[in-house]
């Protein structure tokens, strides 16, 4: 009875616990071994076993020593004693033995101890048997299934590989998935390099470990007697097996890179469509030749590369492209406007994770205008690609020209809106257009969906102004409601306006409000310099990486040093808005105080309040308030009131007890003259107030 269990058998890790009985019975021996008095006997077959005669073996342990080798009977030696001493039955292990001619060859031995009634072991009988055969089927299945994980390897860093370069979008990404950790050095190779063919020239992209760059190799001719040149030319791989072949096939280069320790390479030409777009050298240090199955791989991942290079090729170009669209279409400088300070700042959006970057339609406007007023224009195109940004330098145009051609801000935006809407394009845009005169800091603000505008006072503290809006342009035109309202806000001395896109304040999981909140906090505590608060703010939206554009134009008031000879202030009021009627009376208590005619201040606004709603009681539209500075022999205040009735103001008598009739009484003994004109198919109310010249 063998105990299994107790067995010191010592056996390769992939050897089976029982030996084919076939091969068991190929040269086999037996050998009787008493350990009392140490002889060692064995039969006709363990003699040949050992390769001896029997008269060369005298039956002492120590004849054999010239057949086992010292390590070998060290090794032997140590299992049998251990097998004793832990009171086990049997042993067996391989061991390798020296023939008469020199030559090693694998034995098996088994043996089995035999003890008396105390446990005390007597003696050890056993076999010996020729293992070679054996042992080379062992040999050959290890070989065999090492070559099988180096195929699994390489198939899984080519699957690995391929899976990273989906996801590379520029040429420069697909040289950093390549030279990863977990790339192509898994498959043994010390470095690569790359190039990509233009013009007939080869122009070096990826230069390998540092301190290998050949001189006069960035680029090269296609017909130069180079590995990588060779590999373009003939549209077949290249691969080199030792220094030698490297040396013989390439002279010029080699001498070059001998340094590098380089025992083989292998050159692959990046095909595309049919034609070769590039080549890549894989360079190895510690490998001599490429068997079938390495050609393929190496071939494969070729394949695989210049399918993502050409991918990135193409993404770059479209990029550069529609980069320089956008370039050409946003304001190339921005104005200088006496009395402000103006920062402007764009950023595109990150590419897929984190991945270079994108384009869009996002874009803001500066736009001087007549008697001291700047226009500020910042808006955002749906989409993030060329058609985006072509509609946003088309929008960007007509803003510009309704806006000089003197429109008010609703009709710049509505016209904005139709325009959009007739270009026949499946994109909507949002936009807000803010109108300040800087004489008086009066801005008058019109948002089509768009987010809110903030003010950062001059002493720091920062607020978002809430504005009723409209809808998006294109698509207010397209549902018939072009009225946007106009809200009007004050800009004192040292007091910025910021308009900024969507990109700056939201982010993913977060609300607007609270973004809104966060971004106030954020020009709170930021510089005073309206150039550093710009930098500022567009640095937290690059450490974001949001995948949103981001513009941004910042006005900061700075009051003029010297009073402008005029001025121009303009506001649309519709029929039953009370909210508009009092944003123009703020308007012109606002602009007054700024022209230097505070003391006519009550009359002017009393008249101006009284016309306005005259217009809006005796006509059925809306009215339009002009208030202008009138420069000449002397200095006036003038008010223009203007409705879409041809019909004229008629003044009249009011009773003791009446409650109307004393408007244009009112009109005509506050102001210094007044008078109507036609305007179209409505008319104009406008009367004079002489005020004081600025001293």
């Amino acid at each position: 009875m063998v105990d299994r269990g107790a067995s010191a058998l010592s056996l390769p890790d992939d050897w089976p616990a029982h030996p084919d009985p076939i091969l068991a019975l190929n040269r086999m021996g037996s050998f009787d071994w008493d350990l009392d008095s140490g002889l060692f006997h064995m039969d006709a077959q363990a003699h040949e076993v050992f390769d001896l005669r029997p008269e060369e073996f005298d039956d002492n342990p120590v004849s054999l020593a010239g057949r086992v080798p010292t390590a070998e009977a060290h090794r032997l030696d140590a299992l049998v004693a251990q097998a004793i001493k832990d009171g086990s039955e049997n042993y067996g292990t391989y061991f390798r033995l020296r023939c008469r001619d020199g030559s090693l060859r694998w034995t098996h031995t088994q043996g089995y101890i035999r003890r008396d009634e105390t446990g005390r072991p007597r003696r050890i009988i056993g076999i010996v048997r020729d293992a070679t055969q054996e042992m080379g089927e062992l040999e050959a299945r290890r070989e065999q299934a090492a070559q099988d994980e180096a195929r699994r390897r390489q198939t899984n860093v080519v699957q690995l590989t391929t899976a990273a370069l989906a996801h590379a979008r520029t040429v420069q990404d697909v040289i950093d998935v390549l030279k990863d950790t977990h790339g192509l050095t898994h498959l043994g190779a010390t470095s690569l390099v790359m190039g990509l063919v233009e013009a007939g020239r080869i122009r070096l992209i990826a230069e390998g470990p540092a301190g290998s760059f050949v001189p006069g190799t960035d680029i090269t001719r296609i017909d130069e007697p180079y590995p990588m040149s060779e590999a373009v030319r003939t549209l077949t791989p290249r691969f080199i097996e030792s220094p030698q072949e490297f040396a013989d096939r390439y002279p010029i280069l080699w001498p070059h890179i001998t340094d590098l320790n380089i025992t083989s390479a292998a050159y692959l030409p990046l095909i595309a469509e049919a034609r070769p777009i590039g080549a890549m050298g894989l360079l190895y240090s510690d490998r001599y030749g490429f068997t079938p199955e390495d050609r393929n791989v190496l071939i494969a991942l070729g394949s695989s590369i210049a399918q993502s290079l050409q991918r990135a090729m193409l993404y770059e170009q479209e990029k550069d492209l529609a980069t320089g669209l956008q370039q050409a279409m946003l304001p190339r400088t921005i104005p200088s406007v006496p009395g402000a300070d103006v920062a402007v700042r764009y950023r595109a959006a990150s590419a897929e994770g984190s991945l270079g970057r994108d384009i869009g339609g996002d874009w803001y406007d500066l736009i001087p205008l007549p008697g001291g007023r700047v226009g500020a224009v910042i808006g955002d195109v749906q989409g993030h690609d060329t058609h985006a940004a072509a509609v946003m330098g088309q929008l960007r145009i007509v803003l510009r020209a309704y806006a000089a051609e003197g429109h008010t801000p609703a009709t710049v935006m509505a016209r904005a809106s139709v325009f959009l809407h007739e270009l026949d394009t499946d994109r909507f845009a949002t936009c807000l257009y803010a109108e300040a005169d800087l004489s008086t800091g009066v801005v008058q603000v019109v948002r089509a969906g768009h987010i809110d505008p903030l003010v950062r006072q001059a002493g720091g503290s920062c607020r978002r102004v809430t504005v009723d809006g409209g809808l998006p342009l294109g698509l207010s035109a397209e549902f018939g409601q072009l009225d946007y309202p106009v809200a009007t806000l004050e800009l004192g001395p040292g007091d910025t306006l910021l308009l900024c896109t969507d990109g700056l304040v939201e982010e993913p999981g977060t609300d607007l409000d609270d973004g809104m909140q966060t971004l106030t906090a954020l020009i709170t505590d930021g510089p005073t310099d309206v150039w550093e608060l710009a930098d500022m703010l567009i640095d937290v939206a690059e450490e974001r990486a949001g995948d949103d554009d981001v513009a941004l134009l910042l006005l900061l008031r700075r009051g003029l040093d010297v009073q402008q000879p005029g001025g121009r202030l303009q506001q649309h009021v519709a029929p039953g808005d009370p909210e508009a009627l009092t944003q123009a009376r703020h308007m012109i208590r606002a602009a007054v105080g700024a022209w230097g005619a505070r003391e006519r201040s009550d009359e002017i606004e009393l008249v101006a309040d009284e016309l306005i709603t005259n217009a809006l009681m005796h006509t059925e539209g809306a009215a339009i308030v002009t208030l202008r500075v009138l420069t000449g022999s002397d200095r006036r205040m003038r008010v223009e009131v203007e409705d879409s009735s041809s019909a004229l103001p008629r003044r009249r008598e009011a009773g003791e007890s009446g409650v109307s009739g004393r408007g244009l009484l009112l009109v005509d003994l506050l102001s210094d003259v007044w008078g109507v004109e036609a305007r179209g198919g409505g008319k104009c109310v406008w009367c004079e107030f002489v005020v004081r010249e600025r001293t």
